[in-house]
């Protein structure tokens, strides 16, 4: 396994230099921020909270539908505070039109996804933090394409509200609903874009009208392992889900199929995430993409079982196994079916709930990346 990610080990804290920096939103600012930005623009400050509340709360962002604000002034404040920050080139529907892909244009021609999905009980949108990916994972569609840059607070946030407003205004399936889950699982590795991720996750649980008013708890936040970053989180006080990508319990193939690895071991990953569980009592989700005869071995399942055992049996861990969306030329498959169950039997015979997670989107390039590598 050793040629398979030959490439030096990506600089993953650091942004690609020559971007520009996207306009600022009101989604970048607190509301004491936008009290100021307002003023600025030569306005009373309180139109801050009222702007606020037609974009948090009433998902409104077209000047016409904000009938409460004097007509003179609505293009200022929507020019001024509303910039246009993604634009859908492309939009794609599966599963009986429950399922909606998304490919975004930002401000600068870079290319990022989001994908919105129905369920019965809950409305999930997944959320790109990163023009590409600079963690390098050879099975990844994103990770074959490199960084590009980071994503604003706003630019994320906008995809998220995009989902919200799609499913109060019945544009999904089953009729007008309620936004309920974000995970952090489209292009990017959200540890690698801390600020701005968490600037997003704030905007998010904040009360209206400062944020969205969702729970925390219906947020999840994946990273492949960064672990400073992880222990950060931990000190942030709020209780979202953490993820994490391991996909190998053994560093040999780790190195390899998460080049990240090399920096930080699969033990020092594994602590840092039981310390979040123990710190947040918030129980962490190992996600584990199941490869044909690559990381699918039952003896790794038992090396996985016993390497979360080994922390205790308190519940503090969950694993998410994913069997495999291919990308067009990949030498990476699924796992067989038969493979997959004798995965999930030893896990649980070992006492780690495990569950295998519901596919979506396939016949839509459902990996992360594959929309935008066909139309970049």
């Amino acid at each position: 396994m050793s040629d398979v990610n030959p490439n030096p080990l990506p600089l993953v804290f650091e942004q690609p230099k020559g971007r520009g920096k996207p306009p600022r939103h009101l989604a970048d600012l607190d509301l004491d921020a936008r009290k100021e930005a307002v003023e600025a623009l030569g306005l009373p400050g309180y139109r801050a909270k009222q702007l606020s509340t037609h974009y948090f709360t009433r998902l409104v962002s077209d000047p016409e539908e904000m009938t409460d604000l004097p007509a003179g002034i609505r293009e200022q404040l929507v020019e001024g505070m509303l910039p246009t920050l993604i634009n859908p080139v492309r939009t794609l529907e599966a599963d009986r039109g429950t399922t909606r892909k998304t490919l975004w244009r930002l401000f600068d021609g870079a290319l990022v996804e989001s994908v919105l999905m129905r369920y019965p009980d809950r409305a999930t949108i997944c959320v790109s933090s990163q023009a590409g990916c600079g963690m390098a994972c050879p099975f990844c569609a994103t990770g074959q394409g490199g960084l590009q840059r980071n994503m604003s607070t706003a630019e994320i946030i906008e995809q998220v509200v995009d989902g919200a407003r799609a499913m109060a205004r019945g544009e999904i399936t089953g009729g007008p609903g309620r936004l309920s889950n974000v995970v952090f699982m489209g292009m990017g590795e959200p540890m690698a874009n801390y600020k701005a991720v968490i600037g997003a996750v704030r905007r998010m649980v904040d009360d209206g009208p400062s944020g969205l008013g969702m729970s925390a708890r219906n947020i999840t936040v994946s990273t492949v392992g960064l672990v400073p970053r992880i222990k950060q989180l931990t000190t942030e006080g709020i209780p979202v889900t953490l993820a994490l990508s391991l996909h190998a319990p053994d560093d040999e193939l780790r190195d390899d199929l998460v080049p990240i690895n090399t920096r930080f071991k699969v033990a020092e990953a594994v602590e840092a995430a039981w310390e979040y569980a123990r710190t947040t009592k918030r129980r962490v989700s190992i996600e584990y993409a199941m490869i044909k005869d690559i990381n699918d071995q039952g003896w790794r399942a038992d090396m996985l079982g016993d390497l979360l055992q080994s922390y205790g049996d308190w519940g503090w861990v969950h694993v998410n196994l994913i069997p495999l969306n291919p990308t067009p030329g990949s030498i990476w498959t699924a796992s067989r079916p038969e493979d997959e169950r004798e995965f999930v039997r030893r896990l649980e015979a070992k006492g780690i709930p495990t569950t295998v997670r519901d596919t979506r989107g396939q016949e839509i390039d459902g990996a992360c990346g594959q929309l935008a590598a066909v139309d970049a």
